[in-house]
């Protein structure tokens, strides 16, 4: 008798200890299962997007530092070629020829001129703005206004070792190779040839 009473206290716990117990619907299972999933998803996504993030800014250094450098035009001794606000690409590059576009550092800043003269170079500049290259007239169609002012150098003027002589395309305002303020390009100064406009889209394309 005593021995059937223990056994009946025995289920009566184990059964009260079992109702004690709240059993999750499958709905709750269900909305579990979903928040499991989806913070899994989250941390798949943010791991894959920091991944993306890391990848495009080492390549942009990457091609920054070796192939292209990006540069917004200011100012308007480029006009009508150039305007400001433009946005460029230009080509890291050490070479160039007359009429060719180029991006340089002057005090802290980045200019962009054409290139009119290469190293040992004669360049003249006429009364009318006309500029010769070892005595041939350069046909620049790019030009809005030729114009010889501001220079305070003399002309017939050969271009020194290692320099590139550069004017701007709108020739009465801009400040360039005409005057010892900005003087030739040395190639320490060289950026880049500027080859492509990509902003505004109205304007993108190669340059002439």
């Amino acid at each position: 008798m005593m021995l059937l009473k223990r056994q009946r206290s025995a289920q009566e716990r184990k059964k009260m200890s079992e109702e004690k117990i709240t059993k999750p619907t499958l709905e709750e299972l269900k909305k579990e299962l979903k928040r499991v999933n989806n913070k899994k998803e989250y941390r798949k996504v943010l791991r894959n997007s920091l991944i993306v993030v890391v990848v495009v800014a080492a390549l942009a250094v990457l091609i920054s530092s070796f192939f292209v450098t990006v540069l917004k035009v200011t100012g308007d001794s480029m006009t009508p070629t150039m305007d400001t606000g433009d946005i460029v690409i230009a080509q890291n590059s050490g070479e160039f020829e007359p009429g060719d576009l180029l991006a340089f550092y002057y005090n802290n800043k980045v200019l962009v001129k054409r290139v009119l003269g290469s190293p040992g170079d004669w360049i003249n500049i006429d009364e009318k703005g006309i500029v010769s290259v070892n005595g041939v007239e350069i046909e620049e169609s790019y030009v809005s206004d030729r114009s010889l002012e501001p220079t305070d150098i003399t002309f017939p003027y050969q271009v020194p070792e290692n320099r590139y002589f550069v004017l701007g395309d709108h020739r009465s305002v801009s400040i360039d190779s005409r005057s010892t303020v900005v003087g030739c390009v040395t190639r320490e100064q060289l950026i880049g040839k500027v080859v492509f406009r990509v902003f505004p889209f109205s304007k993108i394309g190669s340059f002439e």
